[in-house]
């Protein structure tokens, strides 16, 4: 049975009428982020009936589809194309779907070395607060009418628009790939990786657990076979990295608060109390910790970096400084100036 069915009519009949009505909307898709920002009021605006790709053209590496298409049923199709996703979007759960991803803004442990979310983004289209349907960037990269606009929505939690379809940028799948796991402590492992950095050593993952550094190998069979042989460590399954993005490792099982900790490259250990687990080369460092979110926020600030608490919380995200909070402001008045879209999914303020 075909799934796929353009509803962006009723979508925008939905949004017409909730301006209307003066009522806000709650975008929802598979749910499976609702973990992530703070709880938000509205009528429910379910995008899961608005689905399907639209067009996938694999020489020219770019792929657009409907922002409730399920990500794995996006992922069959680059597969049996040996392509990828590159940013390697988390799921956290069945019902993912591409506009929840986009929106969400995350990614997975090749981030560091293929890009964010907002990097493959190529165009979108997107429900307005004036409702009206409006495309924004392109099928190719060259095209950059309107692309940073489209960038914006990655990572805005359905605060700026609706997302309708999204253009993506795909990559293929390298043609080797090992997993190895080594030996060391963090701060030996922090000081390896950046030394790593600077030399061509095929990495596109690297998380350490408190005891381990785990590697992942990627390119030709060539490079792969070099740097396996000067590095040395055990070989593991790949699997480790679908676990690490699921947030599915035993560390991720602890009652304890979860923050993640977004640093500049090279950052040092930080004396935070509790538990951590360096992804991203040490960019990206998840803590299990019940100190005190101000201590735990003025540790990461002082280091050029920034906190965001999961699960249930008023301030979930880094709050803003002034100015930075207005310009957020100013953008919403001019994308939905009756703040019906998720209104305070972000920040109260937005």
């Amino acid at each position: 049975m075909n799934l796929d069915h353009d509803n962006s009519a009723a979508l925008l009949e939905q949004v017409a009428q909730a301006l209307n009505d003066g009522v806000a909307l709650r975008i929802q898709g598979g749910d499976t982020k609702a973990l992530l920002g703070r709880r938000t009021r509205g009528e429910l605006l379910d995008t899961r009936s608005h689905r399907g790709i639209v067009s996938y053209d694999p020489t020219e590496l770019v792929l657009s589809a409907r922002a409730g298409t399920p990500l794995a049923e996006i992922e069959a199709a680059l597969q049996a194309k040996g392509q990828m996703l590159p940013f390697e979007p988390p799921h956290f759960g069945a019902g993912a779907t591409l506009g929840g991803a986009i929106a969400s803004g995350l990614s997975g442990p090749r981030r560091p070395w293929s890009g964010a979310a907002r990097d493959h983004v190529l165009g979108t289209r997107l429900i307005t607060g004036h409702g009206k349907l409006l495309r924004f960037g392109g099928e190719v990269m060259k095209n950059v009418a309107g692309y940073d606009l489209s960038r914006l929505m990655a990572g805005s939690f359905g605060c700026l628009g609706l997302l309708t379809e999204v253009s993506i940028k795909v990559l293929p799948k390298p043609r080797a790939c090992v997993s190895l796991r080594l030996e060391m402590d963090a701060g030996e492992a922090l000081e390896e990786l950046a030394q790593w950095g600077q030399q061509p050593v095929p990495i596109s993952a690297a998380c350490h657990d408190g005891e381990y550094l785990h590697l992942r190998l990627e390119g030709g069979e060539g490079s792969v076979k070099s740097a396996c042989q000067r590095l040395g460590g055990e070989h593991i399954d790949s699997a480790y990295w679908t676990q690490l993005r699921e947030r599915q490792l035993p560390f991720f099982a602890s009652t304890r608060p979860l923050w993640r900790l977004s640093l500049p490259n090279a950052t040092p250990l930080l004396d935070l109390p509790g538990e951590q687990l360096l992804d991203w080369a040490g960019a990206q460092r998840w803590l299990l910790s019940d100190a005190p979110a101000e201590d735990i926020r003025r540790q990461v600030s002082a280091a050029g970096g920034h906190a965001t608490r999961y699960g249930p919380d008023e301030t979930p995200f880094q709050p803003l400084p002034a100015l930075l909070l207005r310009y957020h402001q100013n953008l919403k008045k001019q994308l939905d100036p009756r703040g019906i879209f998720n209104p305070g999914r972000l920040y109260a303020e937005v």
